[in-house]
């Protein structure tokens, strides 16, 4: 890699390209890039480093550029065209081709997962970057370089195989299942795709005990099992849960490693608090060190972020698979046991909708109340066969469909609700016109 260049990222504000972005920037190297012109969360940022961002135009592909190119973009998208075309000393490299170039400098983590990687990615870097320097990349759009780090802590992405040919001296493995069903043909695709990555792996793997699919890898390095049975090499035991987090008593096989206390919910956030112990014992951190990060992690951008407005608890999550939801509202009912729980969901395409109407149903059906958005569509997939209201239809909690325009029926509730928005698309624009009338109410009975 050479200071000299310009590193320009075709679609800059992608949550893993905008903190890959950073890591760069951080490192001293000269960075821009572009993308649509519309707001997203990951562009405050961007800006605030200093980092120049452009609309999408052939002209900004100048000569000595390393180009990075989003994986959504194909070969007739206006600036990789442009890029592919010049014959000037124009590199054109692939997001994960340009992340591999960076892990094999440091010791490297890399969390994958259908489920929780965010989460997991961003409680190991908040610990290890409090304890060592460490760079991280999360794929809330979270990216901090450190050019003399002894970690790189990095989300490895299974879409499309994004994460085939990262070689991570470690991996989190936090589960296994079908997501995704433009791409993937079922759970043996799925589960195949894991196992590969999983043979570049260089020293070993931690892996929930729980999954079926992750006991049948078949890899070179030791894959150590975490979870709560006898039978996993890392063992949560004693587990208390409270509206102030959870703790547990970690082992590793009959050894003691201590007690340990989190500000988080859910049986998924021991399960994630393990994992991280088990890579810090592993590269011998002080475990007292340790405990005492694990209290301070605040969490990562929209995974269970909270805010209260007026008597009104509202909780911003990507959750956007039956499991992930199920998990969320989990979490919820240990921190606010005795209150009214409203889920507001916003279906993520309609093939992932149509695979998992069924499930999607079983676990909306776990708030006291459900409402959802319309389908979410996306580039590659504008319309389809299925609307919100079939889903609706399956479930017993219904309660309607919303929109920015429409969040009246979210008006009707109980005094002290809590109120879960939850999807991978644009669910915060329902949220945020909810957030302002309950704000114009509120002052309006004061």
């Amino acid at each position: 890699m050479n200071k000299d260049n310009v590193y320009y990222f075709i679609g800059i504000k992608g949550s893993g390209m905008s903190a890959l972005a950073l890591i760069l920037h951080d490192q001293g190297y000269q960075v821009a890039g572009s993308d649509i012109d519309q707001y997203t969360f990951t562009q405050k940022p961007l800006e605030q480093a200093g980092i120049p961002i452009y609309s999408f135009d052939a002209n900004n592909i100048k000569p000595g550029m390393v180009v990075i190119r989003g994986n959504s973009f194909e070969d007739d998208q206006v600036e990789v065209a442009a890029a592919l075309e010049h014959q000037d000393g124009v590199i054109v490299v692939s997001y994960p081709e340009m992340v591999e170039a960076l892990i094999t400098q440091y010791t490297s983590i890399g969390v994958a997962g259908a489920h929780g990687k965010t989460s997991t990615t961003g409680l190991l870097a908040h610990v290890l970057s409090r304890i060592a320097p460490t760079s991280y990349l999360i794929g809330d759009g979270t990216g901090k370089g450190i050019p003399d780090a002894r970690f790189f802590v990095f989300e490895a992405d299974e879409y499309r195989r994004h994460f085939k040919d990262y070689t991570p001296d470690y991996s989190i493995m936090t589960n296994v299942d079908f997501d995704h069903p433009d791409y993937y043909t079922g759970i043996e695709d799925v589960f195949q795709a894991f196992n590969d990555f999983g043979q570049h792996v260089k020293k070993g793997i931690f892996a929930w005990g729980d999954d079926p699919n992750l006991r049948q890898l078949i890899v070179d390095v030791p894959v150590y099992y975490y979870g709560i049975d006898s039978d996993d090499d890392f063992v949560a035991k004693n587990i208390k849960r409270s509206t102030n987090g959870s703790s547990f008593d970690a082992y590793y096989h009959d050894e003691l490693l201590g007690n340990f206390q989190v500000p988080l919910f859910g049986k998924h956030g021991i399960l994630n608090s393990l994992a991280v112990i088990a890579v810090a014992y592993f590269e011998q951190i002080d475990l007292d060190l340790l405990r005492k990060e694990l209290m301070s992690f605040q969490g990562v951008k929209r995974r269970f972020t909270e805010k209260t407005v007026g008597d009104v608890t509202i909780i911003d999550d990507y959750a956007h698979h039956p499991s992930e939801i199920t998990a969320t509202l989990d979490a919820a009912r240990q921190k606010f046991p005795d209150r009214e729980l409203i889920a507001v969901f916003q279906p993520h395409t309609f093939t992932r909708t149509i695979a998992y109407l069924d499930d999607f149903a079983s676990s909306l059906n776990l708030a006291d109340r459900v409402y959802l958005t319309e389908i979410f569509a996306s580039a590659r997939e504008t319309v389809g066969d299925i609307s919100s209201s079939d889903l609706g239809a399956k479930m017993t909690k219904f309660g309607g469909i919303v929109s920015p325009e429409n969040v009246a029926p979210l008006m009707t509730h109980d005094s002290n609700p809590v109120v879960v928005f939850m999807g991978a698309g644009d669910v915060q624009n329902t949220e945020f016109a909810y957030e302002k009338i309950l704000a114009n109410t509120t002052m309006n009975l004061q």
